[in-house]
């Protein structure tokens, strides 16, 4: 077990890492001063992943995952394993800023309902704009699609400081995600299962349900490589796009909407699917297809998960704090339909933090 003498780990889950080690985790050590310990997660590395950071940068603590059972997984096992007031996970391909510490820190320390946040985050490649996964903050539409502020499916924004705002969200980005431990712990952690996409989301999902808010926090600036663990626009990508997302409505949606949804997302699905066999895609249709059938083949250990995040649910989440973040119209429409390609064409005001 790991005690950390800061309040915070700042926990980096590496496979294969040592470039982006010598990238990012100089700057990442030198701003621990401002109130974190470090700690290196090797997952099962078959580099000299472990050797070098220990060589290198004797101030960080590591510790060795043995079986590299995806991203999810190596990070349920290593917070097992730390003790500390709050976790922040974060990628080994992410270069953090001079202060991107304080403001996160502040904004849980001021507020016991915010079980996690994240920063703002930019492209490393392309440094004035959104990156793909966060961006500004992450959200839901009505029928369990998922966006970000600054990114909405294939455009992304400029950073022009119009989303410099600290706000509620429906899911912050895994990649730098801020997170209380004892909540952490206490709603299950990550789920394993998802292997390495959408988990963050199931996480945060089960943490609002429990009666507590999600933000994001504009003060705080990082930069993402971005594709490192799943490449973006991969058949990989495409499988856990279609899988994850509809074992996060099985799991975590309410059993009134499930009703209806579960089959029209089924539908919804099914489209995608035609038009991309229309467009002669055949693979990717293929692959939406073995998506569904991956669901339906564990129907039954994804509605024990469902029971046991029962006993989770606040009696306020009831009273709509679950719903902050999840835009009520359908992002799918708006955008291909109704070309609304800015968060700001929504028309939709996400709610401040207090």
């Amino acid at each position: 077990m790991i005690v950390c003498q800061k309040d915070t780990a700042v926990v980096i889950l590496s496979y294969n890492g040592t470039k982006w080690h010598e990238l990012f985790l100089p700057k990442i050590v030198e701003q621990a001063h401002s109130g974190y310990d470090v700690i290196l997660a090797d997952n099962a590395s078959t580099d000299d992943t472990l050797q070098y950071v220990q060589t290198n940068f004797p101030s960080v603590k590591t510790l060795q995952i043995t079986v590299n059972h995806g991203f999810a997984n190596g990070y349920y096992e290593a917070l097992k394993q730390i003790k500390a007031k709050y976790y922040i996970l974060l990628s080994a391909d992410f270069e953090v800023t001079d202060g991107w510490f304080p403001p996160l820190h502040q904004a849980m320390e001021r507020d016991d309902m915010l079980a996690a946040c994240q920063p703002k985050i930019r492209y490393w490649r392309d440094r004035e704009c959104f990156e793909y996964a966060g961006a500004g903050g992450g959200f839901m539409d009505k029928y369990g699609y998922l966006f970000c502020r600054g990114r909405i499916f294939f455009d992304i924004e400029k950073d022009l400081h119009q989303y410099d705002d600290n706000i509620e969200v429906f899911w912050a980005s895994g990649g730098c995600l801020m997170v209380r431990a004892d909540l952490y712990h206490k709603v299950g952690g990550l789920d394993h299962d998802f292997y390495a996409h959408m988990e963050e989301v199931d996480l945060c999902w089960r943490l609002k349900n429990a009666g507590y808010k999600i933000g994001y926090i504009a003060a705080s600036l990082v930069y993402h490589v971005g594709g490192s663990v799943i490449s973006y626009g991969s058949p990989q990508k495409l499988y856990y796009n279609f899988r994850n997302n509809l074992i996060l409505i099985l799991k975590n949606e309410k059993g009134s909407r499930l009703l209806w949804l579960f089959p029209f997302r089924f539908i919804l699905d099914g489209i995608a699917g035609l038009r991309l066999l229309l467009t002669g895609n055949v693979k990717h249709t293929f692959i939406i297809v073995k998506a569904h059938f991956h669901v339906y083949r564990e129907l039954g250990k994804w509605f024990r998960r469902r029971k046991e995040n029962k006993k989770f649910i606040a009696m306020n989440s009831s009273k709509g704090r679950n719903e902050v973040g999840i835009y009520p119209r359908s992002i799918v429409w708006d955008y291909f339909l109704l070309k609304r390609k800015k968060f700001t064409d929504l028309k939709w005001q996400p709610k401040k933090l207090d």
